[in-house]
């Protein structure tokens, strides 16, 4: 059975939509004054620049909603201290309101799945008594809805400071999953010292242990700020896939039927390509599918395979009638994914341009990224 390049692209592009209309919708509530950095912490935890002056809208008296199209997440930005006291017990009942109304819903999509309350630490001597009965009321009224709270400090720098504010936090034995220091971005003291930023990577960490199993990949594809945890959750596509390909390659099949293999290994690439929120174009796929299993999906056992590459599979070149066998199947596929994962990675390091693999040097690239796996 043969099957061309075009038609696996056009496939792929398929799913990658469909995976996209899947995605639940992540929803977080920040909660924080004016100034201590959240819209700096949102844009660089997050893709799609959500925080930029101006996004959003007011959902009530004094919460602002910050989303974007083809973004899957929901930003509810409250105000903090800086108001008066008649505001501040507006807020307070704006957040209850808000929580009662995603419980009641039972839509995952309407619930609130996330609170960061954001305090400055170079903005704060101590913590403030003000804040820390803030977030006593918060936490008891929490416990009817169990939503993660994470106290986050930002601008954490020294270091030294923010450990003792941190422990000064934890002290208060207060119902929430975490206290985390970040330093967002790099700070610049003067031109012989610059702080590095530190933290986010830990946020994600906690935050996809903390968050339903349900919005692992939507926030997977929002969140920039950890590439391990892309690569981590990219990998159980790739275990997922090869578990599929085993099964059908059991029953060992002739390379010019090796499209059998085509809808496992574009559902993979789709969920790879969702996972790192990629905006992947025809021309891309099309560059990376005929530098990899294209010449695999030719007939007469692909005219356009090299003998180099078919020494390289287990098993395959001992076959005289071309046959694939399940490891064989599970080893393209693997292969096939470990590949795209790197691409992703170089791509959003600025290693390389997407345009760049489009060209012959850039296909050439691929295949041997491709290559280096199947060994």
């Amino acid at each position: 059975m043969e099957i061309k390049t075009e038609t696996i692209v056009k496939q792929c592009l398929e799913t990658i939509q469909e995976k996209i209309n899947d995605l639940n919708t992540l929803n977080i509530l920040v909660i924080g004054k004016s100034g201590v950095g959240k819209s700096t912490l949102i844009n660089t935890m997050f893709r799609g620049e959500l925080a930029k002056t101006g996004l959003g809208r007011p959902i009530t008296q004094e919460i602002r909603k910050i989303e974007k199209k083809d973004v899957p997440l929901v930003i509810y930005d409250t105000p903090g201290f800086e108001l008066s006291s008649s505001q501040q017990k507006q807020v307070k009942e704006e957040i209850i309101e808000l929580l009662e109304q995603g419980a009641r819903s039972k839509d995952i999509n309407d619930a609130i799945h996330c609170i960061w309350y954001c305090i400055n630490v170079g903005a704060n001597r101590t913590f403030d008594e003000t804040e820390l009965q803030w977030l006593r009321t918060l936490t008891s009224e929490n416990q009817k809805f169990k939503v993660p709270i994470f106290i986050v400090l930002t601008q954490a720098i020294p270091k030294k400071k923010a450990q003792e504010m941190k422990q000064l936090i934890e002290k208060e034995n207060l119902d929430i999953v975490k206290v985390v220091p970040v330093l967002a971005k790099d700070m610049e003291f003067d031109d012989e010292y610059t702080a590095k930023a530190y933290g986010l990577d830990h946020l994600v960490d906690l935050m996809s242990e903390a968050l339903p199993q349900e919005l692992e990949k939507a926030f997977q594809n929002v969140q920039i700020a950890n590439l391990d945890a892309k690569k981590k959750s990219a990998r159980k596509a790739i275990a997922t896939a090869v578990s599929a390909s085993f099964t059908e390659g059991f029953t060992p099949i002739p390379f010019a039927d090796a499209a059998l293999l085509v809808p496992t290994q574009v559902s993979m690439i789709a969920a790879i390509t969702i996972i790192y929120g990629f905006e992947a174009n025809k021309r891309f796929l099309t560059a990376f599918m005929s530098a990899t299993i294209g010449p695999l999906l030719a007939t007469g056992l692909g005219r356009t395979l090299s003998a180099n590459l078919l020494k390289l599979i287990p098993g395959a070149g001992s076959l005289g009638g071309g046959l694939i066998s399940a490891t064989t199947a599970s080893l393209i596929t693997t292969a096939m994914g470990e590949a795209y994962i790197r691409l992703m990675e170089m791509i959003i390091k600025g290693e390389i341009r997407k345009e760049d693999l489009e060209t012959r040097a850039g296909k050439k690239q691929i295949t041997q990224l491709f290559k280096k796996n199947l060994k």
